[in-house]
């Protein structure tokens, strides 16, 4: 287990539901990755790169819903900048993306 944080600090992180609306393939990337463009709303269209290319299609990734932390700083990757982090469950060497379980406004906040 990591660090036990208080609640005022899981409070700082700001989850969003975005949709992915762009995949594209990410040859430079360390690990097999793909570059989303995920529009989250009234709060924009950021960009990530994700290591998910085992397990989801560029084809199946359009129109996904995900849950992203969208107020980490921008991290750059290889040539391209991320502006969010996607998140997922780790098994093994894959991962698999959190959703809602229903369709959702892009932005809505992950409590």
């Amino acid at each position: 287990m990591s660090q036990t944080i208080t609640f005022e600090d899981f409070t700082k992180v700001d989850l969003r539901i975005g949709t992915i609306i762009e995949v594209n393939d990410f040859p430079e990337a360390k690990n097999p990755a793909y570059q989303l463009t995920i529009d989250f709303g009234d709060l924009g269209v950021k960009k990530s790169s994700a290591q998910i290319t085992s397990l989801y299609t560029k084809d199946e990734l359009l129109d996904k819903q995900i849950v992203a932390v969208v107020n980490f700083p921008n991290k750059q990757i290889a040539k391209f900048m991320s502006e969010c982090l996607v998140l997922g469950a780790v098994k093994g060497k894959d991962v698999i993306l959190l959703n809602s379980e229903n369709k959702v406004k892009n932005g809505s906040t992950v409590a």
